[in-house]
C-alpha cells in the first residue's frame, strides 16, 4: 500500500491529509488525539485524491459546500464503518446525540460503542463526528479539542465569524 500525505492551511488550525493507495484514508489536526507520528503518513505529495480534496474543504470553509462528495478509504471494523457512515447522514448544521445516532443504526443500546466509533473516526470534519453531542446537549469528547468542535458547530449553524473565533 502506498501511503502520502500533504499539508494545508485551515481556519481551524494545519490539517494533514494522507491517502493510501490514491484515496484519501485520513484527516488529521494539530494535536489531534490518536494522532498517529508523522512517519506513518508515507512521503509527502500533492497529486492523486489530495486537490480534490482541498478543493472541497476550502469550498466548505468558505461556506459554499455542506455535503463532501470525495472517495475515502476507511479502515475499521464493520460497526465502525457502519457509524461513519451514519455520521455521514446528520445534515449540514444540524446535531444528534450519540443515543440517536445509535437508534438510526438500529442499535438504541449501543450509544457507548457509538461514541467509541465516533471517536475513531480516521476523516475528521469530512466525516463530521463533531455533530455528535451528549445526551442532554452538551459538547462532548472530540479529537480535535472541545474547543474546535464548538467553532465547528457555530460555524456551520451560521455564526458570524467573530462569533466563532476565541
Amino acid at each position: 500500500m502506498r501511503i502520502t500525505h500533504t499539508l494545508i492551511d485551515s481556519p481551524y488550525g494545519p490539517l494533514t491529509l494522507v491517502a493510501a493507495d490514491g484515496v484519501l484514508s485520513r484527516l488529521y489536526m494539530e494535536n489531534q488525539r490518536h494522532r498517529p507520528p508523522q512517519e506513518t503518513f508515507g512521503e509527502r505529495g500533492d497529486g492523486g485524491p489530495f486537490p480534490g480534496a482541498i478543493a472541497q474543504l476550502q469550498a466548505y470553509f468558505a461556506g459554499e459546500l455542506t455535503e463532501f462528495t470525495m472517495e475515502l478509504s476507511l479502515l475499521g471494523t464493520p460497526f465502525q464503518q457502519r457509524v461513519w457512515r451514519g455520521l455521514q447522514r446528520i445534515p449540514y448544521g444540524e446535531t444528534r446525540t450519540y443515543g440517536e445516532l445509535a437508534e438510526a443504526l438500529g442499535s438504541p443500546g449501543a450509544s457507548r460503542a457509538v461514541g467509541l466509533a465516533n471517536g475513531k473516526n480516521p476523516v475528521g470534519i469530512i466525516v463530521p463526528c463533531h455533530r455528535v453531542i451528549g445526551a442532554n446537549g452538551s459538547l462532548t469528547g472530540y479529537g480535535g479539542g472541545l474547543e474546535r468542535k464548538q467553532r465547528l458547530l457555530a460555524f456551520e449553524r451560521g455564526a458570524a465569524r467573530e462569533d466563532v473565533l476565541f
